[in-house]
C-alpha cells in the first residue's frame, strides 16, 4: 500500500517490483481507495449507482479524490457534475464525461449526492480565488443552502473538513 506526494508514483513502483501495489493516493493524480470507499457508501445509502446524480464540489483541480470518483462512478452509470470556481476546474474535464457548473445554487436541487472536496491549499501554488470567505459563500454547504437540496441528499466529504469553508459546522455535525 503506497501513498506518495508525486503523481504517478504508484504506477511507477508497480512497473519496478514483482508485487501488487495498492495506490492510497499519489500527488494530485488518484486516490482509488477513497474513491472505492465513496462509491461503496453511495451504493449502501442509495442502493444503486446507475442513474445517481453526484456533484463534486470545490477544488477539483488539486483533488485526487475527484478523479478517482469520476472514473469509478462513470463506469457504474452515475451522472456527475463538477462545481467550483473556474480556476479550480481542470480545463477539458468535460472529456471525462462530466457536466461542469460554476453555480452551485443552480445544480444543487437535482443532486442525489453532494461530495464536497477540501480546499487543497497545501497543493496550490497561487491564488485560485479571492478569499476563503468568498469561496465559502459561493461553494460552501450551509444550512441555508441545504434548503435547496433534495430531502434525501447525501452529504459526503473525504476529510479533513475546513469547518465554515466547505461545510458549515451545523451541516457537518
Amino acid at each position: 500500500v503506497m501513498r506518495h506526494p508525486s503523481s504517478g508514483s504508484a504506477e511507477y513502483l508497480a512497473r519496478c517490483v514483482k508485487a501488487g501495489v495498492i495506490n492510497a493516493g499519489d500527488g494530485i493524480h488518484e486516490h482509488p481507495t477513497q474513491g472505492l470507499l465513496d462509491i461503496f457508501t453511495m451504493r449502501e445509502k442509495k442502493r444503486s449507482i446507475e442513474g445517481l446524480r453526484v456533484c463534486l464540489i470545490g477544488d477539483i483541480l488539486h483533488s485526487r479524490v475527484a478523479r478517482s470518483n469520476i472514473w469509478g462512478l462513470k463506469k457504474l452509470g452515475a451522472r456527475i457534475t463538477v462545481c467550483g470556481p473556474p480556476t479550480l476546474i481542470p480545463p477539458g474535464i468535460e472529456k471525462l464525461g462530466v457536466e461542469v457548473s460554476y453555480d452551485l445554487d443552480s445544480v444543487i436541487k437535482d443532486q442525489d449526492v453532494l461530495n464536497i472536496l477540501r480546499i487543497q491549499l497545501e497543493r496550490q501554488k497561487g491564488a485560485f480565488f479571492p478569499s476563503i470567505r468568498e469561496h465559502a459563500a459561493e461553494y460552501g454547504i450551509s444550512k441555508e443552502r441545504m434548503v435547496k437540496a433534495k430531502k434525501d441528499v447525501i452529504i459526503m466529504h473525504p476529510g479533513p473538513i475546513n469547518r465554515g469553508v466547505e461545510l458549515a459546522s451545523e451541516v457537518a455535525d
